[in-house]
């Protein structure tokens, strides 16, 4: 399964969405009507199921489904570099 694949698995399970909503240019509050709660529950599940961390400052950066996506394949990357 891809990343992409991954994060809207995720997303399908938190947010009352439908598939075809989940593109790469859909924002989270604005485009898919996440609430500040669902954000939480998304960074949490992002975190656990991909392994990485996200901090304040880089989850504030991530307003889009391609925002997440970026972030989680640069921070594997960086993972593995360092594995």
């Amino acid at each position: 399964m891809t990343v992409e694949e991954k994060v809207q698995e995720i997303l399908l399970e938190i947010l009352d969405v439908k598939k075809e909503d989940i593109v790469p240019t859909a924002r989270f509050i604005d485009d898919l009507q996440a609430t500040s709660i669902d954000l939480v529950e998304i960074l949490t599940a992002l975190q656990n199921t991909f392994e990485v961390n996200i901090d304040d400052e880089q989850a504030a950066k991530l307003a889009t489904v391609q925002d997440a996506v970026d972030f989680l394949k640069a921070a594997m990357s960086q993972r593995e570099a360092s594995s």
